[in-house]
């Protein structure tokens, strides 16, 4: 089955990585590829919008027909304008879910909790508290901070990756069960597109939930480690290997590699593709 939709992370993913000529070539011929096959993009970010459109700009991003930023906490529909307009609807969903606990309780709660560091302001989100910590204390401070959550009983979740640039730890704190792959799931139904008519490209621990939740998965050759075999492992477990495309190459070459795999197969996956575990 071809795709309809390509959702898609941007860092690490999408971005053409620092100095990689070639992915910044296929950028180019990804964004003609998509208009020819009348593929709708998604971006699907841990970016807020503002860093997001900064993001287009900088690296010369095709115009996405949504965004779904802030780790899934947040949805825009593009406009004629090449502006964006927030989905409402989604805010008020999300609105219901912590309306028990508000965020600005919350912030209280964490902001001071030892060998976290608050990000910068513009990366806060209406449902999303973000944290920096050491790369080697990310597992732990995940396991510490969700256990006190849980006892708490409140309706939170904590989402994690690697930051790509600086080497850190990113610890996000969302309303419970969201994610991109929350969001994303919420866009398509709404949308009436089904599950197999997306494929989803990621890299690294917050792209987790959506490369596991029964899209195509498209996994870039530079993901991190970790996460590519989990998601390997997933989808062996589940028979699922047939939705599994693990890209030779890298960022946006890597997603230009599975688009034309998806547009010009009526194969849903190769097999020739498929990681396998044991080898890596």
């Amino acid at each position: 089955m071809n795709i309809k939709v390509l959702a898609t992370d941007l860092d690490g993913t999408l971005i053409p990585l620092p100095g990689n000529q070639q992915n910044k070539s296929d950028l180019q011929t990804l964004q003609l590829q998509l208009k020819q096959h009348g593929v709708t993009l998604l971006f699907v970010t841990g970016r807020s919008y503002s860093s997001a459109q900064q993001a287009i700009q900088e690296h010369d991003l095709p115009i996405p027909d949504w965004m779904i930023c802030d780790v899934g906490t947040s949805i825009f529909k593009a406009k004629e304008s090449a502006d964006f307009e927030r989905a409402n609807e989604y805010s008020d969903h999300l609105t219901s879910l912590t309306k028990t606990f508000p965020l600005s309780e919350l912030l209280e709660e964490v902001q001071h909790r030892s060998g976290l560091r608050f990000q910068e302001q513009e990366k806060q989100g209406a449902f999303k508290l973000s944290f920096y910590t050491e790369a080697n204390e990310l597992e732990p401070q995940v396991e510490v901070l969700q256990n006190w959550i849980t006892e708490r009983g409140l309706p939170y979740s904590v989402v994690s990756s690697h930051d790509p640039e600086n080497f850190s730890g990113l610890i996000d704190i969302l309303p419970f069960g969201v994610s991109k792959a929350y969001a994303l799931s919420w866009w398509a139904r709404r949308h009436d597109i089904k599950d197999l008519e997306i494929a989803f490209a990621g890299d690294s621990g917050n792209d987790l939930a959506a490369l596991t939740a029964g899209y195509h998965a498209i996994i870039v050759s530079n993901a991190h480690p970790k996460v590519a075999n989990e998601v390997c492992q997933l989808h062996h477990a589940s028979q699922r290997t047939e939705q599994l495309f693990q890209c030779s190459h890298p960022a946006s070459s890597g997603v230009l590699e599975a688009l034309l795999h998806f547009t010009q197969s009526n194969t849903p996956g190769d097999k020739s593709k498929v990681a396998d575990n044991e080898s890596r």
